[in-house]
């Protein structure tokens, strides 16, 4: 008995550091994006040329629009071009596309992922280019978009990730997707930056120097989670990543629990397959080359998702406050008398939220959405119980917005 009592207070402990650690992390980023961070206006302008690649996989419902939408940016025509690359696409949305001014490439896969569709797109189309933007299949850049990427670029760097926005709050589950992802850019991208450390690339509305990003993405094999893999090869060679908070992409937002599901289930595999991957590069890049955005970085693919870190440290500070409460004893847990202690961690996560979601989100609807949030947490919470398998396979997320 008194070994299976060491044993449970040592997983209660290593379970409460996990968790306290990632409650600071979050919050001490959370705190940092409360200040301003905003790219300096370059006193000399080049205006480069763009390649808009734009993979899309079965994306027929959404790609004419969204080629369309493209084309209008505030930005010489003749410095952009809209690459299309189309995997399984019907044969009226290509004959629909071959219509417009862009340049179309077709592709084919056995087994289709964004990062073969990408290096064949860059293979086509040739080398004529100064900066390519990624984006996918369902988004849209505010028409100023380029010229903000462009002044990134006179500023010095390489790599730049653009702000992400939620283009639809139609249902619950949408509502909730935009706040996640709002949260992210807040902690993971402006906050970062705030503190001098790299923004996270979020897998589109990024933008590359072209030959950089070609002969890097040559080397990238990701069936998922392309981007992961791509942001520790940039940080391993200390490559810095800008992040410009009023270069507004529009993003769908998830709109059903399956393919929320789905969505996090391909998250979470690519994750922590790339700390397995990672991690003891990261603690050599830190202690041997001062490395700090590089080992950062491997640090968030073990860090629980933030809903199952809000919702994991409210369940268990509930759990500890009952069993306080009505005065029963758990095998001599630690946490029985020092119940405080999860409070406090719970504390912590949810001030990092409130620092962290958007004023605009604070309404009726938000609220509507709060009740959902049961349902967001089991299904991630099933999502770690299936991740076996999911990094090795494509895994479609549909695009279209409900009405």
């Amino acid at each position: 008995m008194e070994i299976l009592k060491l044993v449970f207070n040592v997983l209660e402990i290593a379970l409460y550091v996990y968790l306290a650690f990632a409650a600071v992390y979050i919050f001490i980023f959370a705190f940092a994006g409360i200040f301003g961070y905003k790219q300096k206006k370059s006193k000399t302008t080049k205006l480069r040329k763009y390649a808009v690649l734009i993979p899309g996989y079965k994306e027929d419902s959404v790609i004419i629009d969204v080629a369309k939408d493209a084309l209008n940016q505030n930005y010489p025509s003749e410095k952009f071009d809209v690459v299309i690359i189309a995997d399984s696409f019907k044969q009226e949305t290509l004959d629909e596309l071959k219509k417009l001014k862009i340049k179309l490439v077709e592709v084919s896969f056995e087994v289709s992922t964004k990062s073969k569709a990408l290096n064949k797109a860059m293979q086509t189309i040739g080398d004529d280019y100064d900066v390519a933007v990624i984006l996918d299949a369902d988004n849209l850049m505010e028409k100023e978009f380029l010229n903000k990427v462009n002044n990134a670029f006179d500023n010095g760097f390489e790599v730049v990730q653009g702000h992400r926005v939620a283009k639809n709050v139609n249902t619950s589950f949408a509502i909730l997707d935009a706040i996640s992802e709002e949260v992210n850019n807040h902690i993971f991208r402006k906050g970062h930056r705030v503190l001098g450390l790299s923004s996270a690339l979020i897998g589109s509305g990024m933008a590359f120097d072209y030959a950089f990003f070609k002969n890097t993405m040559a080397e990238v094999k990701a069936v998922g989670g392309f981007d992961k893999e791509l942001e520790l090869k940039l940080l391993r060679n200390k490559t810095k990543i800008e992040y410009i908070n009023e270069a507004l992409v529009y993003d769908e937002k998830v709109q059903k629990s399956e393919v929320f599901a789905n969505q996090r289930r391909r998250w979470l595999s690519a994750q922590f397959v790339y700390f397995r991957r990672f991690f003891f590069a990261g603690l050599f890049h830190l202690f041997f080359k001062g490395n700090i955005d590089f080992f950062d970085k491997v640090y968030q693919m073990v860090q629980p998702p933030r809903v199952l870190l809000l919702g994991g440290t409210a369940i268990i500070t509930i759990f500890y406050g009952i069993i306080k409460i009505i005065n029963i004893e758990i095998l001599n847990s630690w946490f029985y008398y020092n119940v405080c202690e999860w409070l406090l961690v719970f504390t912590i996560v949810f001030v990092a939220f409130i620092f962290s979601i958007p004023r605009k989100f604070w309404n009726k609807n938000t609220l509507i959405a709060v009740l959902t949030l049961p349902k967001a947490f089991f299904i991630m919470g099933l999502s770690l119980l299936k991740l076996r398998g999911a990094n090795k396979k494509f895994i479609h997320t549909t695009h279209g917005t409900e009405d």
